[in-house]
């Protein structure tokens, strides 16, 4: 067996300093009788204090973040008389600005070398706000799979009330999940740090574009909204909203006829998004009988529970007409 030796390079001071600079870290020393700190320069950077300033564990520590503090102090305490390699985490607060800082060593009296232990720092900021990223990302996408399952169980029920059969059914519930699909594609990050988001226009013309398979979007079909972004929620209850309406109209409305048109119009007012659904040219339509069908129960629950906002149909005998009022601040989340 062949065995094989690893020798360090004969460094000096300039080559060990080159090497440690590259490395980030800041080297530190702390006498444990007289409580004085020492570092390097990069360690005085690392810190925010002058260069070559008279320290002591204890001045330094104040700048350690108040949650952390306490905690650090005792576990530097702690270094003095347990043996073996430490690592500690902590937060620095300086000027308003949190940096995440690891303090390296060796305790014990194997540590200590003439009463002074030393070990390094380490700026690892950018590893805890990835850490931070991660955990919020992992938290958003429980979320919204627990919401998406809510959403399904619901539709599911909903939709085995209107159906006259398993096949009838199964085209309802997958045409409403589509809708939502669709939906959650559309919303993305939108520039200049205006948070993630659909733009309004964007989904109405994506959550319509299936019917152009039915001749019911070439021309036919006109969006004019204001430019505002909608977040993940709000497209997903305005998906369902939309997809019942164009569903009707399909059956029964402007789209089902040739010659039919549907405009899409909105407005700002004050603190309110008024949204007009406007059909013509399609068979004459009356009232339906009173009480709801499960697609307006549908309508009208997402429209107070979700949006707290109001519905209203006007039965023309040139087209339906559907206002809807939302506030803003509600379709933003």
């Amino acid at each position: 067996m062949t065995s094989l030796a690893f020798r360090l390079p004969n460094w000096g001071h300039e080559q060990l300093r080159a090497a440690v600079d590259a490395a980030g870290v800041a080297l530190w020393s702390w006498n444990i009788d007289t409580n004085n700190f020492d570092m390097d320069p990069h360690g005085y950077q690392l810190w925010d204090v002058p260069l070559r300033q008279e320290l002591t564990f204890e001045r330094l520590s104040d700048k350690i973040h108040p949650s952390d503090r306490d905690r650090v102090r005792e576990a530097f305490a702690a270094t003095k008389s347990v043996e073996g390699a430490y690592e500690i985490d902590f937060r620095t607060l300086m000027n308003g600005d949190v940096r995440w800082i690891s303090a390296r060593g060796r305790g014990g009296e194997n540590g200590i070398v003439e009463r002074v232990m030393t070990g390094i720092f380490i700026d690892i900021s950018g590893r805890k706000h990835a850490e931070k990223g991660n955990e919020l990302l992992a938290g958003e996408m429980s979320h919204r799979v627990k919401n998406l399952l809510a959403i399904a169980a619901a539709l599911t029920k909903i939709t085995s009330r209107s159906s006259s059969s398993t096949e009838d059914m199964s085209k309802q519930l997958t045409h409403r999940l589509i809708a939502l699909g669709r939906a959650h594609d559309l919303v993305r990050p939108l520039p200049g740090n205006q948070g993630t988001a659909a733009l309004l226009g964007d989904l109405f013309t994506v959550l319509l574009s299936p019917y152009d398979d039915d001749g019911a979007f070439a021309g036919r079909i006109r969006v004019a909204v204001p430019r505002m972004g909608i977040g993940k929620s709000g497209a997903s209850g305005l998906a369902l909203i939309v997809h019942e309406l164009a569903t009707n109209s399909l059956k029964y409305g402007a789209l089902s006829s040739e010659a039919g048109t549907l405009d899409i119009s909105g407005s700002l007012e004050n603190d309110d998004v008024i949204i007009i659904w406007k059909e013509h040219g399609g068979p004459n339509v009356t009232a339906p009988p009173k009480g709801d069908g499960y697609g307006s129960k549908l309508i009208r629950r997402t429209m107070e529970a979700q949006f707290g906002g109001e519905i209203s149909y006007d039965w023309s005998a040139e087209g339906l007409i559907v206002t809807l009022s939302v506030a803003v601040d509600r379709l933003s989340t």
